[in-house]
C-alpha cells in the first residue's frame, strides 16, 4: 500500500504494509533515529511524534493511518527557533543527563506550549505525563519547560 504523509515539512510517501508500525518506518525508511523505541507498548514516549498537532507514541501508529497526516519527529523540529528555546532551557535546568528521553520529552513540551502557552507546573506534569524519564527525575525537566515557556513568551 502507498501511504502519503508530510514528514517533517516534506511531502513523501512510502510503499509498506498497513499495519507496519510508524516508529519502524521512521527508524528503518527514513533513518530517522532521534525517534526511540524504548517499551514498544505505549507507556515510556521514546517514541513520540507529533501528529497533526498531538502528540502520539509512534510505536502504538500503524502506517494505514497515516494517509495525509502531517508528522514531525525531533529531527524535523530541531530546525525551529521553538527548539532553541526548549534546548537552551533544558541545559539551563540540567535536565539532561542519558538523553534518551529526552527527544519525546521535548516533543512532548512543544505539544504542550502549542496548545497553552502558560502552563503551570501540573499542567507540565501532565503535558509530560505519558513520557518515562529514569535519569534525571522530573522535577529538572519540568523547570526546563517552565523557563522555556517564560523564555519563548511569543513563540508559541
Amino acid at each position: 500500500m502507498r501511504i502519503n504523509f508530510i514528514l517533517n515539512n516534506r511531502s513523501t510517501s512510502v510503499e509498506c504494509d498497513p499495519m507496519i508500525r510508524l516508529l519502524d518506518i521512521l527508524r528503518e525508511v527514513f533513518k530517522l533515529t532521534g525517534v526511540k523505541e524504548g517499551c514498544g507498548e505505549g507507556e515510556c514516549g521514546a517514541c513520540s511524534v507529533i501528529i497533526n498537532g498531538n502528540i502520539v507514541n509512534s510505536c502504538l501508529v500503524p502506517a494505514g493511518t497515516l494517509e495525509g497526516a502531517e508528522i514531525t519527529t525531533i529531527e524535523g523540529y530541531r530546525e525551529t527557533k521553538r527548539y532553541l528555546i526548549l534546548k537552551e532551557a533544558f541545559e539551563e535546568a540540567g535536565a539532561v543527563q542519558c538523553g534518551f528521553c529526552i527527544p519525546g520529552m521535548i516533543m512532548a513540551a512543544e505539544a504542550l506550549l502549542s496548545k497553552n502557552k502558560n502552563p503551570t507546573e501540573r499542567d507540565i506534569r501532565e503535558g509530560i505525563s505519558g513520557n518515562l524519564c529514569r535519569c534525571t527525575g522530573y522535577s529538572m525537566i519540568v523547570e526546563a519547560i517552565g523557563i522555556a515557556a517564560k523564555k519563548g513568551d511569543g513563540l508559541w
